[in-house]
């Protein structure tokens, strides 16, 4: 694709925003914070990089996207992709790449398709790693308390024994949340 065609990189740069858009090592990352702040601009930089590496980089390996992706996952992202996930996504980037060069507008079409309808999975899945596995919840938010208060159980007891050898001894018993308020001496 040294000099592609307008028809042939536009297809190709759909087929690299869905790839991403359906990795899931990136969209947790960037739901989860990994990149910081900037997640989802560093996300998008991440689909025109690709572009551009692939369209100055006419033969590229498999192999050679899986260390691209890899390095940028680890730079920008603080993460190592370990799940086997870099082979599927380098794969499926340089098949797109050699139908898109190859004018394989059926090819690019039917591969976008099966994105496509591995996108509502993503989302479940997603929606059940953010916190409190509410898919409507920005990602950060703290998980959400349980609704029903825990029966009395054998923790329950031992502190109320502990209360009672702490009224023997002459000091207050702990507080029920298990914190104890240490206070200074005052000099005399």
């Amino acid at each position: 694709m040294a000099a592609p065609g307008v028809e042939a990189r536009a297809l190709f740069a759909e087929g690299v925003r869905a790839v991403l858009g359906g990795w899931a090592a990136l969209q947790l990352a960037v739901a989860q914070g990994f990149g910081g702040p900037q997640g989802p601009e560093k996300a998008a930089w991440l689909s025109s990089a690709l572009l551009d590496f692939f369209t100055q980089n006419a033969d590229l390996e498999q192999e050679e996207v899986e260390d691209f992706l890899a390095e940028v996952m680890d730079n920008e992202f603080d993460t190592v992709v370990e799940d086997g996930s870099l082979q599927q996504v380098s794969r499926e980037l340089v098949t797109l790449f050699a139908r898109a060069r190859g004018g394989d507008v059926g090819g690019v079409g039917a591969a976008l398709g099966a994105l496509a309808r591995r996108g509502p999975a993503l989302a479940a899945a997603l929606a059940t790693a953010r916190p409190g596995g509410d898919p409507q919840s920005p990602p950060g938010t703290p998980p959400t308390a349980p609704r029903n208060p825990p029966e009395r159980g054998e923790e329950e007891e031992e502190s109320d024994e502990e209360e009672e050898e702490a009224m023997e001894c002459g000091t207050p018993p702990p507080p029920s949340d298990g914190w104890t308020v240490v206070q200074r001496r005052r000099r005399r």
